[in-house]
């Protein structure tokens, strides 16, 4: 029987602190959450006060069981979940379902999982804060009631399966309205003048023009003004400027940087920070606090003078810029900033990399700059052309680390010659090159967690899952967009000659952006229309200032959800007796065959295109939407092009090749072949496009068989799959072993792996550790 029983969330974190304690301690893990509201009814008595309806999750009993077992052995239990409001939640759950009384339990908690750290914890217990555990009751009812209420209109009123929430909604507005922005936004033009300098010494330079032509004739005039002009150096002047180090990382700003520095989507970046934090290689991962402890800010010290001199220590002390900042003590660091490789695989090793170089540089040294800016006059117009330059004069903290940014790069000004004011300079070329204004661009995952953040939109603990929400039930995709060829022109002045060309290049590539999908717009708009104050970002930030009030025990948490339910479900009740669709119908005009009117529209399988109305004697014609088609730009005539499809592209062998769209995508049928033409668009696909692609698939299928034994009823077949070679008999698969040559295998081997009985559906999927 052991005296102490250890109680935390991750099997990971219980292998790691069980190192670190004697024999008296038993570390378990409760593997997350044990408790919840029920999946099956809204679990929350309104009438009661908003009491919710815990029951332990299904599969969960058995680690209840055990745990309740291991406490009745024990003399003293420890509850060590998470230091933030969640894990304080998590604390409570344990104690109410493993029968334990709260105002005895021993509640410790610690930002990082070090000896010295769990050590101090267990010599400073507390008692489960109930005013934490109240503001996470608070956002959980709050949460299930909104999307409890809501959910089952979207169903109704646009398509079954569909769910709200009340801050994934709010992000799914930020994309929608942002979308809305850059569909409405109109382009426009100008000339940014660049001028290729010589001085006399020999030595290159650029400068440029701060004027910028609106229009091609007027650049041209511009240029024709310069010809023949003597330039010289009208003023030089230099400034001394300085580079500040950013703020250690919080949780939104590490996932920031890991996706800007290292391509790691949000939910990447907390699944590396936890197990790097469960090993105890780093502090707590879900933190909107920039504080180091004096001890970690006198390590940083240390390292930095010993890694590279006394000159580049500068302590630091920084301020959340966060609303409602609050949740946890330190932000993310290393446990032991003298560790300079830490994690088990080389992503886990990258992001302690830059959790590290991040930490050490806020306690570096400013940078020191020179700014040179350089003005050059001519004689023959009032144009002034500028070149600037930047010099560092001390490198600082740019010698470890600088911050990356979701803003296209600036010019690289670099380093200008040396110059001295009236000296005379050779004009080698003046080019004027028409450039395009750029619309707001769209969210990254990374871009979208610090819009959130900047709004007071929930906390570090639901940024990932918010995203993760929003990807997973298709109101938002995360994907890249080729760009499009577009001309621009380009004027040359050289040799006082004016030369007009015509370039090309390509604009509006996208990598990993969040897109809105058309369920997502629709919703979206219907949401906003019903249920605005909800939807409004001030409400949402206000709501999370309300958990902050209750977290702090200034408020009462059924009382603040009391405030909210009465208005709200005065609009669900009116919501519930409309009686109409909101299909996000939009009419793009008339059918000229036969006169009826072409709506684009969401059906109950996704977006479609449909001709009449369902009350005209003749029946609606539908076709679904194809490629990056939306319901929002669709134009009559690209509508109308749908109808052509499925259509016939040509003869292959005899055979007719015939292009279409279909559940899982555009295709070409060729006989009983159904050939994925992803990439192409069926109504454009050639014939020789579509041959080569049915030649690929027909080679492909002759492959796909290694053998056939047609002996047996029904036929057993041995193929090569996905995944590597397979069996096959009937419709049940079953797996070939890896060591097995599956070219070799006999009849008898085959019914041998047969009778051992088919391959497992499905993978062992491991469960996160933590479900916000």
């Amino acid at each position: 029987m052991s005296k102490n029983l250890v109680i935390v969330e991750s099997p990971a974190k219980a292998k790691t602190i069980e190192k670190y304690l004697g024999s008296d301690f038993v570390v378990k893990s409760s593997v997350g959450h044990i408790r919840d509201l029920p999946k099956s009814d809204i679990g929350v008595d309104v009438e009661a006060g908003f009491e919710p309806n815990y029951v332990i999750s299904p599969d969960k009993k058995t680690t209840v069981s055990d745990l309740k077992k291991l406490v009745g052995k024990s003399e003293k239990v420890w509850l060590a979940t998470d230091e933030d409001r969640e894990g304080e939640a998590i604390a409570w759950h344990l104690a109410e379902a493993l029968g334990l009384d709260v105002s005895e339990t021993e509640r410790i908690i610690f930002s990082e999982i070090t000896k010295n750290a769990i050590l101090k914890a267990i010599d400073k217990p507390r008692r489960i804060d109930l005013n934490l555990v109240n503001a996470q009751q608070a956002r959980r009812v709050l949460d299930r009631l909104v999307g409890f209420k809501i959910s089952p209109i979207l169903w109704r009123k646009i398509q079954p399966g569909l769910s709200a929430g009340r801050v994934q909604s709010v992000a799914v507005r930020l994309i929608v309205e942002r979308e809305k922005e850059i569909n409405e936004f109109v382009s426009t033009s100008s000339f940014r003048v660049l001028g290729y300098f010589e001085t006399e010494s020999g030595n290159s330079f650029r400068a440029e023009l701060p004027h910028r032509p609106a229009a091609l004739n007027e650049a041209n005039n511009l240029l024709e003004e310069l010809i023949g002009a003597q330039f010289m150096v009208e003023r030089i002047e230099k400034k001394p400027g300085v580079r500040k180090p950013a703020a250690p990382f919080t949780t939104s700003t590490l996932q920031q940087e890991a996706a800007r520095k290292l391509r790691f989507s949000v939910s990447q970046t907390m699944s590396l920070a936890q197990r790097l934090y469960e090993n105890g290689h780093i502090t707590y991962m879900r933190t909107d606090s920039t504080n180091l402890s004096n001890e970690a800010q006198s390590a940083a010290l240390r390292q930095i003078e010993q890694d590279f001199g006394p000159e580049y220590t500068q302590p630091r002390n920084f301020k959340s810029k966060a609303k409602g900042a609050q949740e946890a003590h330190e932000a993310i660091r290393p446990t032991n900033l003298s560790v300079e490789i830490a994690g088990d695989n080389d992503q886990q090793r990258k992001l302690y990399d830059l959790i590290r170089k991040r930490a050490l540089a806020s306690q570096m040294a400013d940078a020191k700059l020179e700014r040179t800016t350089v003005d050059l006059s001519n004689n023959q117009s009032d144009h002034k052309f500028v070149a600037k330059g930047e010099v560092i004069a001390f490198d600082g903290f740019l010698k470890l680390y600088m911050e990356s940014s979701d803003d296209e790069p600036e010019e690289n000004n670099g380093l200008l010659p040396a110059m001295r004011e009236n000296e005379p300079i050779i004009a080698k070329e003046i080019e004027a090159v028409e450039r395009f204004s750029k619309h707001p661009p769209r969210f990254t995952e990374a871009s979208l967690v610090k819009k959130l953040e900047e709004l007071g939109i929930g906390r570090p603990s639901t940024y990932a899952p918010t995203i993760s929400t929003i990807i997973q039930r298709k109101y938002v995709e995360k994907t890249d967009r080729e760009g499009e060829e577009r001309k621009y022109a380009l004027l040359k002045l050289k040799n006082g000659t004016i030369s007009t060309h015509t370039q090309t290049e390509i604009t509006g590539a996208e990598k990993s952006k969040l897109f809105p999908t058309d369920v997502g717009t629709v919703v979206n708009t219907y949401l906003v229309d019903q249920f605005g104050d909800i939807l409004d970002y001030q409400f949402t930030a206000k709501v999370e200032e309300e958990f902050d009030e209750i977290a702090a025990g200034d408020r009462k948490w059924n009382e603040m959800i009391g405030s909210f339910y009465d208005g709200f479900n005065e609009k669900v009740e009116a919501a519930v007796q409309d009686k109409g669709r909101a299909r996000g119908d939009r009419l793009l005009g008339s059918d000229p065959k036969s006169g009826r009117p072409v709506y684009a529209k969401i059906g109950r399988y996704g977006s479609m295109i449909q001709i009449g109305d369902v009350e005209d004697e003749e029946k609606p014609k539908f076709a679904g939407l194809i490629g990056d088609q939306k319901l929002e730009t669709i134009t009559l005539e690209e509508a109308l092009k749908l109808f052509e499809l499925p259509r016939s592209i040509g003869l292959y062998e005899g055979e007719e090749m015939v292009a279409g769209v279909g559940r899982f995508g555009p295709y070409v049928r060729y006989g009983k072949l159904f050939v994925s033409i992803k990439g192409h668009d069926p109504l454009t696909i050639s014939a020789p496009e579509a041959t080569e692609l049915v030649k690929e698939k027909i080679e492909a299928e002759k492959n796909k068989f290694i053998a056939v034994f047609d002996s047996e009823e029904p036929a057993i077949e041995v193929l090569n799959g996905r995944y590597g070679p397979y069996i096959r008999q009937g419709k049940t698969n079953y797996r070939i072993t890896k060591d097995a040559n599956a070219a070799n295998l006999t009849l008898e081997d085959c019914k041998e792996i047969i009778a051992q009985g088919p391959a497992k559906k499905g993978g062992a999927h491991r469960k996160s550790a933590r479900k916000s």
